[in-house]
């Protein structure tokens, strides 16, 4: 039968959920605090306490020094009673030897009750921080403790404490006590009144791991989630993308009748969600976001120096709509993008365009838009500023006029200096990367098998290329289909691999590699043409490298032909017929000549040429005569000897 330590020992076990060695570690250090303040040992002196788990007792160690005669029992020991403990000891030497007092056992559960608890406590707030740091992100569930002005105090696992602000809950939500909430852990910090767990429901993370929960494609990287714009409470625009073909990513997170996302709705107290569809052509993104508007046109700016700014037109009717109420729609739809959206009706933007053109001579000869079409779109524009309406056709006028005029400025040709700074970046840029990049196959780069089937597609055929390209414009890379941010680590983690290989090689090989590339490029821009005299010494050349038994091979075997004009002029025709049609099964039908001579097989298009033609097939049959050392051409006839009656190719 256990005693009652063991018993209270398992009882404190269970209540605290902490590991046995934390809790006999802490009993431990009790008992070291106890004997200190029962004998006024100091500090400096070493002393260790031995707990037995099953027995509860208690076994304390000092250390003191061996000498002959003892003066102080709390820092010396006897020579003889040393011995017991280390034969080899002698005199002088410090040495652990027990030191528990008589009455240890009664002294020390009173003094080292203040220190257990104490020490316990320390480590149950240690084991709670080291739980919810591996936590962070994740979505727990709680009880609400305590309702205050600031906020909720949320009771967690492992008697843990959570607090959520007024601004981390969603507006109009209303919590009691006792009422069970679910939250992101959005921080973990450590103060000295324990972890202090930061708990939120406005975090975009926290849609993002409900999408997790709901959609299982999304858990299981089927269906990656590209962006998340949010104002929690009233609307959310999600962009999502398929890692594999044939899948449909935004019926995948709507589930069948909306099922999946209606109760991602309920538990974000009905804040609307958009699920579209990510997109890797900015422009096309960009028409999705503002939905459900209609969208004309989108017409991206991102020179340097001006940002990304997408100019997006849209119809008079559609206008209210793509802005939103108080400007939501569009605030969504840039957060999403990542692009500055500027939104302009129809009759604005081509306002906007005549003006450019005005403005802008060089502009004008570019687009070569005629006096005659200007006045009539500045016609237009004054009818609809009086208040006249205008019909679909006028409309549709004006937006092809929009569309000619804004993409001419996307397109607008890049100066000789800026010309020259991109060939220099791109020339430093591939001297950073080893020369073996851009051999290697991307098959063979390391890269999980689908991801490096999607670059090639995209044309990087080399490592090289695809390191180059992630140097120069990253976001090419992200916009491809089926590469989402894992794709993306993966790539990077290669990519920084090379770096450190390039580093690695000596600044000489950097140059013979420049000096390479440069000589390759110089071979490929090469004309093709070579002087007459130039091509007759490398063909001497060539014919000195022979073996002299081919040259002598080569003897000109004379033929005699027996074929008539119309013969040479069927060869004539047949010169004329493709490669590929010469191996193709003729599956016509076998057509007599007129004057009942057998034909070829014709299929019904060649029939009715041949009709047409009425030209008469002659047969040639090829004989090689050994004893003349000749090829003859003999023409044979249907009827001629030797001929049989039935014959047919």
């Amino acid at each position: 039968m256990k005693n009652e330590f063991a018993l209270a020992f398992n009882e404190v076990l269970e209540e605290k959920q902490l590991p046995k060695e934390i809790i006999l570690k802490a009993l431990e250090s009790a008992m070291v605090s106890a004997y200190r303040r029962s004998v006024n040992a100091s500090t400096a002196q070493e002393v260790e306490a031995r707990v037995n788990p099953e027995t509860g007792q208690v076994t304390i160690y000092a250390e003191k020094e061996v000498v002959e005669t003892v003066q102080d029992e709390r820092t010396e020991v006897s020579f003889h009673e040393a011995k017991t403990y280390d034969p080899n000891t002698e005199i002088g030497n410090m040495l652990l030897v027990e030191s528990t007092p008589r009455d240890f056992g009664r002294v020390a559960a009173q003094t080292a009750r203040q220190v257990i608890q104490q020490r316990i406590r320390d480590a149950e707030r240690q084991a709670q921080l080291l739980m919810y740091e591996k936590q962070l992100g994740e979505i727990v569930s709680g009880i609400v403790q305590a309702v205050n002005a600031q906020g909720l105090t949320v009771g967690l696992e492992m008697r843990a404490e959570g607090s959520m602000a007024r601004k981390d809950m969603i507006p109009g939500e209303r919590f009691h006590i006792h009422d069970r909430v679910r939250a992101l852990i959005a921080e973990v910090k450590d103060s000295p009144r324990g972890p202090q767990i930061i708990l939120s429901r406005t975090h975009r993370d926290f849609l993002r791991r409900l999408l997790e929960n709901e959609v299982p494609e999304i858990y299981h990287g089927i269906v990656e989630i590209r962006s998340i714009a949010r104002e929690p409470g009233e609307r959310a625009k999600v962009a999502v993308s398929a890692a594999q073909s044939g899948i449909d990513p935004v019926g995948a997170c709507v589930g069948i009748r909306g099922v999946r996302i209606q109760a991602i709705v309920r538990e974000l107290h009905d804040e609307k969600i958009d699920v579209i569809e990510w997109n890797p052509d900015a422009s096309l993104f960009i028409a999705k976001a503002i939905s459900p508007a209609r969208v004309v046109g989108v017409y991206l700016n991102d020179k340097p120096g001006s940002g990304k700014t997408a100019t997006v037109v849209v119809p008079e009717d559609q206008l209210s709509l793509a802005i939103g109420r108080d400007g939501q729609n569009a605030r969504l739809a840039a957060k999403l993008t990542g692009w500055r959206i500027d939104i302009k009706s129809l009759t604005e933007s081509a306002g906007d365009s005549l003006h450019k053109i005005q403005e802008d001579e060089q502009l004008l000869e570019l687009v070569q838009v005629s006096a005659e079409q200007i006045n009539k779109i500045q016609d237009m524009l004054a009818r609809k500023t009086e208040g006249r309406p205008l019909n679909p056709e006028e409309y549709d006028e004006i937006g092809k006029f929009v569309d000619r005029i804004e993409r001419r400025l996307a397109v607008k040709p890049k100066s000789a200096e800026e010309t020259k700074a991109e060939e220099a970046l791109i020339t430093s840029l591939r001297a950073s990367i080893p020369a073996y990049a851009f051999e290697q196959s991307i098959l063979d780069s390391g890269l999980a098998e689908h991801i490096a089937y999607i670059l090639q597609e995209a044309g990087f055929s080399t490592t090289g290329e695809l390191t180059l390209q992630m140097k120069i414009q990253p976001d090419e890379i992200l916009r491809l289909q089926g590469v989402g941010p894992r794709a993306m680590t993966e790539i990077n983690l290669l990519i920084d691999r090379l770096s450190e290989e390039a580093l690695a090689q000596p600044a000489e090989s950097a140059e013979v590699l420049l000096e390479a590339q440069e000589a390759e490029h110089l071979e490929a821009v090469a004309p093709v043409d070579t002087p007459e005299t130039e091509v007759e010494t490398l063909v001497a050349s060539e014919m000195e490298t022979l073996p002299a038994e081919a040259v002598e091979e080569e003897v000109e075997i004379p033929l005699i032909q027996e074929v008539t004009e119309e013969v040479e002029e069927e060869d004539e025709e047949e010169e004329g017929v493709t490669f590929d049609k010469l191996f193709t099964l003729n599956t016509g039908v076998i057509t007599e000549t007129a004057d009942g001579e057998s034909g070829e097989e014709m299929d019904e298009t060649e029939l009715s040429k041949s009709k047409k033609k009425k030209k008469k097939r002659k047969h040639v049959e090829v004989e090689y005569d050994p004893d003349r050392d000749m090829t003859i051409v003999h023409k044979k006839h249907k009827r001629g000897a030797g001929w049989p009656d039935d014959w047919t190719f």
